[in-house]
């Protein structure tokens, strides 16, 4: 599991915080372990572990997504899965609670690899996805942040040149499962005060997210222009 790179200054955080932090990336490690403890799938379990992570307000996935230049949050995930190089991912969606499951149904159940925008969400609600408000996902502390980046004209990642105690960042995750089978999740809200319908690495399959058997399963975390330019 990762919750985004950056560190947080140990005189900078409280205990109240790292006590959420830490509970939230064990529940997250707990949900994808049980699937793989009863014989279950890499696949499911790294959705489920990103899954905890997207509905908590202290990672920039889901629930504590950072807001763009608009103040809109939108969203970016995707899964691959290492038996088959077989991958689904999302770009850009705003009424999708959970995008890492979107972006696994992306996979299983479309003749696609990448959906983006309307039309990924006009798949979601086809498959069974209930649209979610923008106010679900607008938090305080987001707003306050770019409000800071919007002043300076600055974007930033949650997780870097944002002077705060509060570091979230992108989520993702890899497994293993009793198969053999290899799997890689990654999910983010992006950069603060990102403009023109920017995404990062995060849906890009061999990028944000790869897996294959016998080789190797990362989710990727940092500056995403950089990895989609060395990849």
């Amino acid at each position: 599991m990762h919750g985004g790179a950056g560190t947080i200054l140990r005189e900078q955080m409280s205990d109240e915080l790292q006590q959420s932090i830490l509970a939230d990336l064990e529940a997250a490690i707990k949900a994808g372990h049980q699937i793989l403890e009863q014989g279950g799938e890499a696949l499911d379990a790294v959705v489920a572990a990103v899954k905890v992570l997207e509905d908590s307000p202290n990672f920039n996935a889901g629930k504590g997504s950072v807001l763009t230049h608009n103040e809109m949050v939108e969203m970016d995930a995707s899964v691959m899965d290492g038996r088959n190089l077989a991958a689904g991912a999302v770009a850009g969606v705003r009424h999708i609670k959970n995008p890492i499951e979107l972006a696994r149904d992306v996979m299983l159940r479309s003749n696609h690899v990448l959906l983006v925008g309307e039309g990924a969400e006009k798949f979601a609600f086809e498959q069974g996805h209930q649209y979610t408000e923008q106010d679900y996902f607008f938090t305080d502390r987001r707003y306050e942040q770019l409000l800071s980046m919007r002043e300076k004209g600055l974007f930033a990642l949650s997780e870097s040149r944002y002077p705060d105690d509060r570091k979230h960042g992108t989520v993702g995750a890899v497994a293993l499962d009793q198969q053999g089978n290899l799997a890689a999740a990654t999910s983010t809200g992006g950069v603060t005060n990102k403009q023109y319908g920017r995404v990062g690495d995060s849906a890009l399959i061999g990028c944000g997210t790869v897996a294959e058997n016998g080789v190797v399963a990362v989710s990727t975390t940092g500056v995403g222009e950089f990895f989609i330019r060395k990849r």
